[in-house]
């Protein structure tokens, strides 16, 4: 499997790298842009994300608006539903408008509120079939 990390913090990314590096090829972004032109190019190249870990609050692009272009690229390029990415929303926001939209709005298929810990990470990958219970 492979997982990007879309954080704009070093240590945040670098924290998501080191706990999902066992069960998936991680790739990074430091913004919605650079998560967006990734996403897109792993599809054309026919090695899609299975999974996506997006922090809400970032420059260039935010997260909510990269989260909305990935599920419309993912229309575009004709993936079913039960086929697309599992996007995991990581945010210090606990329950503004922005989370809501992600959510609810945008197709983001859980959240997790920062600081996360790698307990939480690993038991919803777990709970999302992502990885194996005794893995």
């Amino acid at each position: 499997m492979r997982a990007l990390i879309v954080d704009d913090d070093f240590y945040s990314r670098s924290f998501l790298e080191y706990i999902l590096h066992p069960y998936a090829a991680c790739d990074a972004a430091v913004n919605g842009e650079d998560a967006i032109m990734a996403f897109k190019k792993a599809l054309e190249g026919g090695s899609p994300y299975g999974l996506v870990f997006m922090d809400l609050l970032m420059p260039v692009i935010d997260g909510p608006r990269a989260l909305n272009e990935i599920r419309e690229i993912e229309k575009d390029f004709g993936v079913a539903d039960d086929a697309c990415c599992k996007i995991i929303i990581t945010s210090v926001l606990e329950d503004g408008e922005d989370t809501h939209n992600a959510m609810y709005l945008g197709g983001a298929t859980s959240f997790l509120q920062k600081p996360v810990d790698e307990k939480s990470i690993l038991a919803e990958l777990e709970r999302l079939g992502v990885i194996a219970a005794d893995a």
